[in-house]
């Protein structure tokens, strides 16, 4: 019989196998941080500074207009902004009057943010006077009724300000008013910081209702509860074993995915960080962030810290205080990891998460002597997270260390279900398991292994291969800079592995099919070698940076269809 939670003996000091989560709202989180550390700097945007005081009463009038405008508990607000303090405001002022918070991806286009607004039943929608355009568009389709209208220019400093408007640096679209047409910055100053108390649940009511990322099929919303929130925001200050008031945080990843919102706002709130707000990936922007403002806590995605090393002004900047990074959302090759440990001296450890569980559930100790660090696994469960390996087929078999099945979790950090959709939640909870659609395998120390997405599964004759492990190797060749494996449909072997594959610039046109074909099959067995690819000079990407197998895939299909006909 195995050892039940073997991974609890590589715990690093510090951490407990448990916690007492504190049962409050999110707002009543940042009320705490901000009643002891008044004074304080939460965030850092293009040089302006917020204080935890600012913040706090900056959120308290926010959430007065929407009592104002007639938010109340249960409505459901949309957050249409990228990373700017507006967004902190907006997402801690909705809570606080019991709304649930709906945050929709700033790139998205009038189709997609139509749906979101539908599928949610949003009453209010906050935005950007640049974003303003789509949700016109989309506004007399749905059931919003209030429009808050926020501009980049209302968080920078003075003199940014009035330089940016006049040198027209600052990209700003004006917003004629109409009815039901609110601006951000307005209503702040308009109303008092003496929101309405209300009685909310943490345990039971919502605070997100967060949609996926729409990768495996149609966008779901994972219902959270401000409970499920706020143990994972704890849980990572705990896993960080991060000093009160001490730490500045990267917030590169965007806010309005749940990576992002747990990691780069909820988790640095709770432990009184410094969070430095960057809206959009610019290399010399962070780097000189890093440096200028001694950013201690890094969390990304793999494209991110591959691009970061693979910048050519890279090594001109002061690296040295970063401690520790995370990296999610996708598989962290291990080239990548280790070509970033050198540049930094920073413990860069992968680890893993999914929006239905708000989201992280495991990840690699922040051990600096890397001795209970595994690479090329996501490492072990959170505190109070439990996982195992079910069989793939059925899901009711538990599997030993050792064999490739479906990982389950279960936690406090566990949705409570997808909105409006029953059937979805019970294919996916199972008494209290959350079935993450993920192949993975967990060896004897309790170290857990992705193998791959179920869907993103190569079937070659008959063997099994898996995605991940073929594009680990592509990134060990020198001339690599991003890429993906997708199964391309053929004939006789029912699916061929494809490779797609951006050059670093330098390479480009110097490296054949050929070459990376037989890099391949020098380090694999022979079903699993790639036998296409194809460069290009950008692959589809999500918001944080995750490769989209599934366009891809998508691509080869619609291709091998047409063939047919």
């Amino acid at each position: 019989m195995a050892e039940k939670k073997p991974w609890l003996k590589f715990y690093p000091e510090g951490v407990p196998a448990s916690i007492d989560y504190p049962k409050i709202t999110l707002p009543q989180m940042l009320k705490n941080t901000a009643k002891k550390y008044p004074n304080h700097t939460a965030i850092i945007f293009e040089s302006y500074k917020m204080t935890y005081s600012e913040l706090s009463e900056a959120v308290d009038r926010f959430a007065t207009a929407l009592h104002s405008l007639g938010i109340s508990k249960g409505d459901k607000v949309a957050i249409f902004l990228p990373n700017i303090p507006q967004f902190v405001i907006a997402y801690y002022g909705i809570l606080t009057v019991g709304g649930v918070v709906t945050a929709i991806n700033p790139l998205y286009k009038e189709r997609e943010v139509e749906r979101q607004l539908n599928d949610s039943e949003a009453k209010a929608i906050v935005t950007l006077d640049l974003l303003y355009p789509i949700v016109e568009k989309v506004w007399e389709k749905t059931k919003v009724e209030h429009v808050i209208v926020a501009s980049i220019k209302e968080y920078l400093p003075p003199v940014k300000r009035v330089l940016g408007t006049l040198l027209k640096k600052i990209p700003m679209r004006k917003v004629e008013p109409r009815p039901g047409v609110h601006f951000f910055k307005e209503l702040i100053e308009r109303y008092p910081p003496e929101p309405p108390e209300v009685e909310i649940n943490p345990q039971e009511d919502l605070a997100v209702l967060q949609y996926t990322g729409g990768t495996t099929g149609v966008p779901k919303g994972a219902m959270l509860t401000h409970f499920n929130l706020v143990s994972n925001a704890v849980a990572a200050t705990y896993w960080l074993r991060s000093e009160e008031a001490k730490e500045v945080h990267m917030g590169i990843l965007p806010l309005f995915h749940i990576y992002g919102m747990t990691v780069a706002m909820n988790s640095p709130i709770y432990g009184a960080g410094t969070v430095v707000l960057i809206p959009r990936f610019d290399p010399e922007k962070i780097l000189s962030a890093i440096e200028k403002y001694k950013i201690t806590v890094f969390c990304g995605v793999p494209t991110l810290y591959a691009m970061l090393i693979n910048f050519p002004k890279v090594a001109k900047y002061d690296l040295s205080s970063v401690k520790f990074c995370i990296s999610g959302a996708a598989p962290l090759p291990p080239e990548v990891q280790k070509r970033f440990m050198e540049l930094t001296g920073a413990v860069l450890v992968e680890g893993y998460g999914l929006t239905e569980a708000a989201p992280v559930t495991h990840a690699n100790p922040l051990d600096p002597t890397m001795k209970t660090v595994k690479i090329g696994t996501i490492g072990i469960p959170w505190p109070d997270t439990d996982a195992k390996i079910m069989d793939a087929e059925t899901g009711e078999k538990e599997l030993p260390p050792g064999e490739v099945g479906e990982l389950v979790v279960k936690g406090p950090q566990v949705m409570k279900g997808y909105w409006k959709m029953p059937e979805e939640t019970k294919a996916v909870l199972r008494d209290g398991w959350l079935y993450t659609g993920d192949l993975a395998v967990m060896d004897e120390d309790g170290y857990f292994r992705i193998v791959d997405r179920k869907k993103d599964l190569i079937k070659y004759k008959g063997y099994s291969v898996y995605p991940r492990e073929l594009e680990d190797v592509l990134y060990e060749h020198p001339a690599v800079k991003l890429c993906a494996v997708v199964g391309k449909p053929d004939p006789v072997a029912g699916e061929i592995p494809k490779a797609f594959i951006v050059l670093k610039p330098e390479y480009e046109g110097k490296v054949s099919e050929e070459e990376i074909i037989k890099w391949i099959s020098e380090r694999v067995a022979a079903y699993k070698r790639i036998r296409e690819v194809e460069f290009r000079k950008e692959l589809p990407v999500s918001a944080v940076g995750k490769v989209l197998r599934r366009v891809l895939r998508d691509e080869e299909r619609r291709k091998a269809q047409a063939k047919e006909k």
